[in-house]
């Protein structure tokens, strides 16, 4: 998504491609957001990763 804002940010198509560039953002963003989580906490945290998960549905809710 980065490379496709940047050519296209300069550029009078900036709206254009703004519009699908932002919304594809906001989507790899909002479904990377709880991956790095995860992820980042996968070995250490295997035996707290059931309790996480459940914090993560509280919060989320």
């Amino acid at each position: 998504c980065v490379p496709c804002c940047q050519p296209c940010g300069p550029t009078p198509l900036a709206n254009s491609c703004n519009e699908p560039c932002v919304r594809q953002c906001q989507s790899s963003t909002v479904a990377i957001q709880p991956s790095p989580v995860v992820v980042t906490l996968p070995g250490p945290i295997l035996s707290s990763f059931p309790q996480n998960t459940v914090v993560g549905s509280s919060t989320s809710a």
